[in-house]
């Protein structure tokens, strides 16, 4: 009767039928991957913005161009943002103004698909897991609902071979159906807080980083008549 009634959270996991351990252990997984790339994801749009920031104030401190291009040139491991797409667009203009005979629009139409190529990049780069986020956030509910069902069914089904059911029969089965559908919750709500946040972080970045293309567009558009 003490093994029946047990209701604590490890004797629930552990007594689980097999279908609902394998949705509970698929759950953990998905949560685990999950916190990583929420961490990691974090980290990554964290520095870009910073450093982004970083490069538009020396940008429009009045600095030279070449030295800046010279500059994010021999730091262009650590370059990211709006460094890389400043280094992508001069140092292709560098190379259309060496040659000869070559028309300032069609100067202009080479620097700025650099630019889209490496702010496309950049922005893939950013974006990369936040798909996973939106599965485990979408999915991971359904899945632990499943785990539910299927441990409630069973549930029921053992009250076939009592011939007089009571709470303390079906409890433990309920309850360790529950704990599917909780972890399963568990999965989901960080998942979908973190996609959404970093969607709107990346969304603000990348206005950031289209109005500066737009911008030093203009300035060598000026240049290159010149």
């Amino acid at each position: 009767m003490e093994a029946s009634t047990d209701l604590s959270f490890m004797h629930l996991i552990t007594g689980a039928s097999v279908i609902v351990q394998l949705v509970m252990i698929a759950l953990l997984f998905m949560s685990l991957m999950s916190w990583s790339f929420i961490f990691s994801k974090w980290s990554a749009i964290r520095k870009a913005s910073k450093q982004s920031a970083q490069f538009e104030r020396q940008f429009w401190s009045g600095n030279d161009l070449n030295q800046l291009y010279q500059h994010a040139s021999q730091n262009s491991e650590d370059n990211i943002g709006m460094s890389r797409i400043f280094t992508a667009g001069f140092g292709e203009f560098l190379k259309q103004k060496r040659q000869t005979g070559v028309e300032p629009r069609d100067m202009m139409d080479s620097v700025q698909r650099a630019m889209r190529a490496e702010y496309q990049r950049e922005i893939d780069r950013l974006e990369s897991h936040l798909a996973f986020l939106a599965t485990t956030g979408s999915v991971s509910p359904y899945i632990g609902l499943f785990g539910t069902v299927w441990g409630i069914m069973n549930a029921f089904r053992g009250l076939a071979n009592v011939g007089q059911a009571t709470l303390a029969h079906v409890a433990p089965g309920i309850a360790e159906a529950l704990i599917a559908t909780a972890i399963g919750l568990f999965a989901a709500i960080p998942a979908v807080v973190a996609y959404n946040r970093y969607l709107h972080d990346i969304d603000r970045l990348s206005i950031k980083l289209e109005s500066f293309m737009e911008e030093f567009s203009n300035i060598l558009q000026r240049q290159a008549g010149r």
